[in-house]
């Protein structure tokens, strides 16, 4: 590693991370794990760059330093982003990148071969976004059709509880996202163009606050209005905002790929009965689950409180989960993919977990979301990440 490269984490840290995930390993028969989701990667040896749309990894032994595997092209990142050597930062040439050819699956097996782990007993991230049906033929065939194990999500679990770095960087994010939401505050009314909206969000996402600076999140704006807020995940276009239409709005910051999440809710006009009684059951449900989110107490006791207080205003989720790990991330996705607040997740809740909590209402013709990031501290109830009224905004018309 050059010596002016600046690790965002201590080696003491990511020492304390390695030793971690290969307890994990031992205890599932793992003498070596590929890792292949960004997140794992980044995590694990600080590698960070936008390159996870082509095959990479790190390569995980019980003894060794982790080895960065990708492509020729990215392995200046690595020099400039990983804690470990040169002798740790191995290629695949050019001509296996987006080609019928050959497949780079075939160069990882040259590698572990090469370095002695083939015969060892292996684990690859066999449900994850970056690792294709293709990719796991061809790697199996590649080493003589190895009973490869499924290492999925060992890495994500050594993650769920955070550093105090961690949650640092997370409370940065949270302080970049209070300006996203007092900007957005400022600009949205009828007529203007919800792309202009996102616009807004996006540069002031980056512009970060006076001492730092914003990252991409792992998720675009989510802004839907009127019945296509009925719709958990569409995105933006460009017409202009509506009087008369509510307008939830799911956004992130992030700062060092950590991240804090939130959703507030805005209506242009004087929103009817069922907006009003669906704010009231979610500010309620809110207190409930932050209350419920204590250290000791299962994940799904979270879920149970927040149910328990919909019901008395007659509102049904439908076993919808209403939570997830949030932390370090790539695209596509903020959540850690581990622990979730659903009435049967039996996680016991730790100190420095944190959680988007998440008890968003997609009804018919409507929908609205008032949430938190929040992280489980030593007693007592969870702390918000951020502080940014719940209530819906509304706008006159």
């Amino acid at each position: 590693m050059p010596t002016d490269t600046e690790l965002p984490f201590s080696r003491d840290e990511y020492a304390d991370r390695l030793a971690r995930v290969r307890a994990s390993m031992s205890q599932r028969g793992i003498d070596v794990l590929v890792a292949v989701d960004p997140s794992n990667m980044c995590w694990l040896t600080g590698y960070n760059a936008w390159s996870f749309y082509t095959y990479q990894g790190v390569i995980v032994s019980l003894e060794d330093d982790p080895v960065y595997w990708g492509r020729m092209q990215d392995t200046k990142a690595a020099r400039r982003t990983v804690w470990m050597d040169d002798d740790h930062i191995v290629p695949y040439p050019e001509s296996y990148v987006m080609t019928t050819e050959r497949h780079p699956m075939q160069q990882l097996a040259e590698v572990l071969t090469a370095r002695g782990l083939a015969g060892l007993r292996l684990a690859v991230e066999a449900d994850n976004y970056y690792y294709s049906a293709k990719a796991d033929q061809v790697l199996r065939s590649s080493l003589g059709d190895v009973d490869l194990i499924d290492g999925t999500g060992l890495i994500n679990w050594q993650r769920a509880v955070k550093s105090e770095q961690e949650l640092l960087y997370m409370r940065i994010a949270g302080s970049i996202l209070e300006n996203v939401f007092a900007r957005v505050g400022e600009i949205i009314r009828p007529g203007v163009r919800k792309n202009d909206v996102v616009a807004e969000i996006c540069r002031t996402a980056i512009a970060g606050t006076e001492d730092h600076g914003g990252d991409y999140p792992a998720i675009v704006p989510l802004l839907p209005t009127g019945v296509d807020a009925s719709a958990s995940h569409l995105t933006w276009d460009d017409a202009p905002m509506q009087a008369g239409s509510g307008t939830f709005l799911e956004l992130a910051a992030c700062y060092k790929r950590y991240h804090a999440t939130m959703s507030r809710s805005v209506f242009l006009g004087s929103p009817p009965p069922t907006i009003v009684n669906a704010e009231a059951a979610l500010l309620e449900g809110l207190e409930a689950g932050i209350d419920a989110a204590r250290a000791g107490n299962q994940a799904g006791d979270v879920a149970r409180a927040l149910g328990r207080s919909l019901a008395t205003r007659g509102i049904d989720r439908g076993g919808a989960r209403c939570g997830y790990p949030i932390g370090l991330s790539f695209p596509p996705d903020w959540g850690e993919r581990t622990i979730s607040f659903r009435p049967e997740d039996e996680t016991v809740l730790e100190p420095g977990m944190t959680f988007h909590f998440m008890p968003g209402l997609w009804m018919d013709d409507w929908g609205l979301e008032i949430t938190e990031s929040i992280v489980i501290t030593e007693s007592g109830p969870a702390d918000c990440l951020l502080d940014v009224p719940r209530e819906v905004t509304i706008i006159e018309a």
